[in-house]
């Protein structure tokens, strides 16, 4: 892949109004001003000329106007050169500022018209502008070949200055309040009138602190007034710029990715100019930074969402959502959809120890969990203690989760077989056999029992004595657990392929997707939702197999969807989980957690429960996404929660069954 650099396409790049830094941190110090004698020297008259440049520049003591003497270059761009000056109109002061000077060399007259057109609007847009973050425009004129911009002083430094020179991480807290002063100015200029300014190149080089500490936006050379039936040429930094931008299509929302942009580049270390564009959910702030809080990273990564739709509605949303998190560091505060709740873990009320990991989802019938086990074991467990009843070893590790019909526990396990036990004594009832291991959990409906194995085939059993009605060869090996509607089955393979048959085991229809289908399909309101390795979530017309509408998320979805009230809730790889409209697939808010996303949610109570290979099973609201807590295990979560009378039990890979107040 070739290397990314900064571009910028229309405007040129313009210097920044900035003091260089030194080391250790520490700002340099202004250029001693001339005395009062050469001031008055100077005012009557300079001996350099407009010829007279050194390399293109021009030379220190020159005088502009009569009014700006140069002191010296301060920042050299592509198109432009920016000098520390002297306003000699001030005699009983010294008042340094900052001239930007562009010349104007084409020969091609329309370049030549367009260079001044640029020049001129960024500096009637600042120069409108009155804001304590924004550079003040003293004066602008042209004189021969050049046009000048005269600018306020900032005695500091920008904060790509202030990541170089420092030796560790930038403290978070700091970071945040950036942030917020940052945001302060964007919602300053979204709301300018007539019409809203977007200033289109947010970066760590643009932001600067003065000795007090406070931000001030630099270098409005792309900005611009934005309108809405307009459509622009891409300008911007490479790296910071939004997806749309690319498109020319800007508005509030992308000065929110740059942000979002900027704070990863702060927090992290890691120069987004150098990486593939819109890879951020490639690399997690936590990963390379774990003294970020997971609810900022949560934040940020809002703020990068691809999709505009995805991030902040609005600057002072972001803005919100920083502020509440800075007022309170210590507290668990996620934010999702805009809101930011606070919460405590809540208190385990039991923990029951198996001999092995957890990956099944526990189940509760009449007081008793049953869960299932890598040690082969499935456990029934009394609901309000965790207390031991009884076990039965199969012959093999259990990963699928146990299904529950009528006084029987129906278990599969890798050893190729589907048992049926007593639910009360966990004696055998009756077995039956396949040939390849059995990971898919079995269905119980229209007096069959349904399950997948590794032989590639869908089975049909008589849920009574276990003798196989009919089986189906698949594409792949089933891992699928299969879901009922009316009288047809669905299931996925690894061959990638979900299936609709009848209840006789002739294929209805068939979808195909790109990778494997090993999340379990959902069906709802006539539609079928599963979850594929190719990254997508899709819902398909159950009847007919037609695709409705499918959403791509950034990693493999293993996890199996679920649909309450109108809305999908899913799992990825990309370590969120997701809300969407279950009829159209836009997205409601999306959660991200620090581990990848197998667990298939439960919702309850107005509420969304989830596990995590982070080791945390997360408790959101269910409309907003909005964090209400979260546990702790000793490992990650691949086990799928249950919620029953307000218990929510799950297992971990720490060999823990779990239950906490829900």
């Amino acid at each position: 892949m070739k290397s990314l650099e900064t571009r910028r396409i229309e405007v040129p790049e313009v210097p920044s109004n900035r003091e260089a830094p030194v080391g250790g941190g520490s700002f340099a110090p202004a250029t001693p001003p001339p005395q009062f004698d050469d001031v008055v020297s100077s005012r009557r008259g300079s001996h350099s000329k407009p010829g007279d440049r050194v390399d293109g520049r021009l030379p220190d003591d020159y005088l502009l106007q009569g009014r700006y003497r140069i002191l010296g270059v301060h920042g050299v761009g592509g198109m432009s050169i920016v000098y520390k000056a002297r306003d000699l109109r001030f005699v009983s002061v010294t008042r340094l500022c900052v001239v930007k000077e562009m010349r104007n060399t084409a020969a091609d007259p329309e370049l030549r018209a367009k260079v001044i057109r640029n020049f001129e609007r960024e500096a009637n847009i600042l120069a409108a502008l009155n804001h304590p973050g924004i550079v003040q425009v003293y004066d602008f004129f042209t004189e021969g070949e050049s046009s000048f911009l005269v600018m306020e002083f900032i005695d500091g430094r920008d904060l790509e200055a202030s990541l170089a020179s420092a030796t560790g991480h930038l403290s978070p807290e700091q970071v945040i309040d950036w942030a917020i002063q940052v945001c302060d100015v964007l919602v300053y200029l979204h709301s300018h009138k007539p019409h809203p300014i977007i200033f289109r190149d947010m970066k760590p080089s643009n932001i600067m602190v003065d000795r007090a500490g406070r931000v001030r936006l630099i270098d409005f050379g792309i900005a611009r007034v934005f309108q809405d039936d307009r459509k622009g040429t891409m300008v911007g930094t490479e790296g910071y710029s939004p997806p749309e931008q690319y498109r020319g299509i800007v508005d509030q929302r992308s000065d929110v990715y740059a942000l979002g942009a900027t704070l990863h580049h702060l927090l992290t270390r890691r120069d987004p100019r150098v990486e593939p564009p819109f890879s951020f959910h490639e690399r997690p702030i936590r990963e390379a930074n774990s003294g970020v809080s997971a609810e900022l990273a949560t934040i940020v990564s809002k703020a990068l969402e691809y999709d505009v739709d995805g991030r902040f509605a609005s600057v002072e949303k972001l803005r919100a959502a920083l502020s509440q998190l800075g007022n309170s560091q210590s507290a668990r505060a996620t934010l999702v959809d805009d809101t930011v709740s606070t919460g405590i873990a809540p208190l385990e009320l039991w923990r029951f120890a198996c001999e092995d990991e957890i990956r099944s989802t526990p189940r509760v019938h009449n007081g008793v969990v049953y869960v299932s086990a890598y040690d082969n074991n499935l456990y029934a467990l009394r609901s309000t203690d965790g207390e031991f009843l009884w076990k039965y070893p199969t012959g093999g590790s259990i990963g699928a989760s146990p299904a529950l019909h009528a006084g029987q526990v129906l278990v599969a396990s890798s050893d190729r077989v589907l048992y049926s036990l007593s639910m009360n004594t966990g004696r055998i009832r009756w077995t039956c056999p396949t040939q390849g291991s059995l990971w898919s959990s079995p269905c119980v409906a229209l007096g069959h029992v349904f399950f997948g194995s590794d032989d590639g085939k869908l089975y049909a059993a008589n849920v009574q004595s276990g003798r196989i009605a009919w089986s189906f060869q698949a594409d792949g090996m089933v891992r699928s657990s299969p879901a009922v509607m009316d009288d047809l089955i669905f299931f996925g393979c690894e061959g990638a392929v979900l299936y609709a048959i009848d209840i006789t085991g002739k294929v209805k229809w068939r979808f195909r997707a790109r990778r494997a289908i090993t999340s379990s399909p959902c069906v709802a309101d006539e539609f079928v939702y599963v979850g594929c390795s190719d990254n997508f979530v899709y819902c398909l017309d159950a009847h007919s197999g037609w695709s409705v509408w499918r959403y791509r998320t950034n990693g493999a979805v293993i996890s199996s969807p679920v649909v309450s009230d109108g809305a999908l809730y899913v799992g990825s790889a990309d370590r969120n989980i997701c809300a969407l409209k279950a009829d159209t697939g836009a997205l409601l808010w999306r959660y991200a957690t620090d581990g990848q996303i197998a667990s298939s949610p439960c919702v309850a109570n107005g509420a969304v429960y989830v596990g995590s290979t982070d080791g945390m099973l997360y408790c959101l609201d269910a409309k907003t996404g909005a964090f209400h807590w979260q546990a702790q295990t000793g490992d990650a979560i691949i086990s799928s929660p249950t919620v029953v009378q307000d218990v929510v039990y799950i297992g971990s890979n720490d060999h823990y069954v779990y239950a906490f107040p829900a």
